[in-house]
């Protein structure tokens, strides 16, 4: 597998950036995990839009599918212009039902919904599901194939169970929203000391922080994970690939 972060700020895109977007790929099979604000025009430095074999989202606050419409739009666009006619699937969770009917647009995109009861097949991956805590329904997301694993926390406050979600994975790409002497209990959100504990926990390989903020120093969300977690720390930034 292989990862690049196509966006990684929280809350809206820093200027010629994107927030939260990230496209996963396994041999010729691409999945783009979240689509945010800003990452469709940077999608676009990695690969075509109708290019994409599916889409699956954590939640629906705008930092996370604020693209999703003009992604939809692309896609028809390039459709009528000549490229292959297919329906792509966005997967979602169906808890809120008025923003999941807009993953289904024409026969272009088509919503389908996943829950944390059950595996998913998409391709030759396999999705697992955690509802997170924050403020609306948010699930975090482990992805395995070929004995390998990528856990994505989405958003969400420091919870035990994390680290049992992401245990023995490869990468865990993890919100770090806060700095640590800060709570992001209410927000929603983990400080970098936390996702360092839930590294920690979950013995990763890799520990890769995304979901920046807009203030502070960035270098600080390392050093302060660092804290808790011994082993290989990385800051997410547009375009980092990291291949398993």
């Amino acid at each position: 597998m292989k990862i690049t972060v196509i966006g990684y700020w929280g809350g809206y895109p820093a200027k010629n950036e994107a927030s939260s977007g990230y496209l996963l790929e396994y041999g010729d099979f691409r999945v783009l995990l979240d689509c945010g604000s800003g990452v469709l025009a940077q999608l676009q430095n990695h690969l075509k839009p109708e290019e994409l074999d599916a889409v699956v989202l954590t939640h629906y606050h705008p930092d996370h599918v604020a693209d999703i419409g003009v992604l939809q739009h692309a896609v028809f666009i390039q459709q009528i212009l000549g490229s292959k006619k297919r329906t792509l699937p966005i997967y979602g969770h169906d808890l809120d039902s008025s923003e999941f009917n807009k993953l289904t647009f024409k026969e272009v995109t088509k919503g389908i919904s996943y829950s944390a009861d059950e595996p998913l097949t998409i391709g030759p991956l396999t999705f697992t599901f955690m509802k997170t805590n924050h403020p609306v329904p948010c699930f975090a997301m482990r992805v395995e194939a070929g004995g390998q694993a990528i856990v994505y926390t989405g958003d969400s406050s420091y919870m035990e169970e994390l680290g049992e979600f992401a245990k023995g994975a490869n990468v865990l790409l993890c919100e770090s929203n806060f700095y640590g002497d800060m709570d992001g209990t209410q927000a929603g959100h983990m400080t970098a000391r936390e996702a360092g504990t839930v590294a920690e926990k979950a013995n990763v390989q890799l520990l890769l922080l995304t979901h920046l903020p807009h203030f502070g120093e960035l270098n600080q969300l390392k050093k302060e994970a660092a804290e808790k977690y011994g082993g290989e720390i990385a800051m997410a930034r547009s375009g980092l690939e990291y291949q398993l």
